[in-house]
């Protein structure tokens, strides 16, 4: 296919000319695939595995990509190149990368696909894998939304300013009080467990998520609780702090006691009234003299000009100081530098749940649910349901600096990408990731 571009001329028969019979294939697409996928690409290499790193192209900016495989160190063996709407990008993964996967195939190599999350990439190359006969390793398997029982828990969706944050706080602690069965965030539940039909290893990152997998009726031996290998790579990210240039861009953020927002969602960014929501709560901050960051992202912008609201978040950042308004830092170190100085994280994002939780940051989860609810049951993480501005202000002000939140519990393990490995090659002594049912059956 000449959409499909090769690190080599000559790459298949280089691969070919390998004597591994097993190629590890790590896939990634956008910044949460490159955090956390590429700390597994390197724990392969460093065990002297064949493994490829193979990209969909998707995230192809400089800001969202090309500056994190440079800072990562690492260079694609192919890309994709895949462009377009939803649609589209899912059929040319599934075409584009199931050619790759029969071309190895074909030269008797046995392919296994490593995906992450509930990502577009996920389901799709999974199924891209499983139609040549290779199921996938799922990293991150098992991610599911659970949403808190508003209905009992006695407090309105309208938040007001009476609302009772700490008696909130405790109410999610206690696991009896979340409930299963959203489809949001859209359309990342559909990719996880569309992901999960093609998957012969599930690598869950806490026992939560082998609770749903099991519940799901997966097959025990092969679901492996591993932590987050997002862990790995914030603990790298720490260690070269010291390189960050974020400060010298916005010195104020130096100086900590800030709140980064972080809006992306579809659900929260084609609604008016959930983007409303959000943005006068931050704009009210922002008004009484809080430090701000906003991270913004292609949905934000797309949000801000839709509802009316670019030309006035420009001129709060023109006038107010305490207002850091910036698109996506290519580089995580810039990422991790300033949050390990932020006072909350306001956030409709998965990852940045799990990155508050391993560096101590009080996060508040602007979504109805969370498809990281552990982190809410540990104490370190607060939903925000984006329905109230008033609701959403006073939620992130009890969040800000909270010492008991910052005491949560840390949740995702260490030395994660080696366990996961570990796993990996653990179930392959026994059968391949594609078992047969014979091969299930005897086990």
């Amino acid at each position: 296919m000449q959409e499909i571009a090769y690190r080599s001329s000559h790459f298949f028969d280089d691969v070919a000319d390998l004597s591994d019979r097993h190629v590890h294939l790590i896939l990634i697409a956008t910044k949460p695939d490159i955090i956390k996928q590429v700390p597994l690409y390197k724990e392969l290499k460093k065990r002297g595995h064949l493994v490829l790193l193979g990209h969909t192209g998707q995230h192809y900016d400089e800001n969202l990509s090309g500056g994190m495989l440079k800072e990562f160190g690492v260079e694609p063996d192919f890309n994709l190149n895949v462009r377009g709407a939803m649609h589209d990008v899912v059929s040319q993964i599934i075409g584009r990368l199931g050619h790759v996967i029969g071309e190895l195939k074909a030269r008797g190599k046995i392919v296994i696909p490593y995906v992450h999350g509930d990502t577009t990439t996920a389901m799709a190359a999974s199924n891209a894998g499983f139609c040549h006969g290779f199921a996938s390793v799922h990293v991150e398997a098992g991610i599911r939304t659970l949403t808190p029982d508003y209905g009992a828990s006695g407090f309105s969706l309208q938040a007001s300013s009476d609302w009772d944050v700490a008696g909130w706080r405790e109410f999610l602690i206690n696991a009896s009080n979340w409930k299963r069965g959203s489809l949001e965030p859209y359309p990342e539940q559909f990719n996880t467990r569309c992901s999960e039909a093609a998957t012969g290893i599930h690598l869950a990152p806490v026992k939560l998520d082998r609770g749903f997998l099991l519940s799901e009726g997966f097959p025990e031996d092969r679901i492996f609780v591993v932590g987050n290998s997002v862990v790995d790579a914030t603990e790298e990210a720490v260690k070269d702090a010291a390189h960050a240039t974020v400060f010298e861009r916005h010195p104020i953020l130096k100086e900590g006691d800030f709140v980064r927002f972080c809006i992306h969602r579809r659900e929260n960014c084609a609604s008016e009234k959930r983007f409303t929501a959000i943005y006068d709560a931050m704009k009210a901050m922002i008004l009484e003299g809080r430090t701000v960051l906003l991270i913004s992202m292609f949905q934000t912008e797309s949000a801000l000009e839709r509802f009316g609201k670019k030309k006035e978040v420009a001129e709060l950042a023109r006038t107010h100081t305490n207002f850091v308004y910036s698109s996506v830092w290519p580089e995580y170190r810039d990422v991790i530098a300033a949050m390990g100085r932020a006072a909350v994280c306001a956030t409709d994002s998965g990852s940045m749940q799990e990155e508050m939780n391993a560096m101590g940051v009080p996060c508040v989860t602007l979504r109805f649910g969370s498809d990281r609810s552990e982190s809410a049951m540990a104490g370190g993480n607060l939903i925000a349901p984006p329905v109230s501005a008033e609701g959403i202000r006073r939620i992130i002000e009890f969040a800000w600096d909270h010492p008991e939140m910052r005491k949560a519990p840390k949740l995702y393990g260490s030395n994660v990408s080696a366990r996961c490995i570990d796993a990996v090659g653990g179930a392959l002594l026994t059968a391949e990731v594609f078992r047969t049912e014979e091969e299930r059956l005897q086990q």
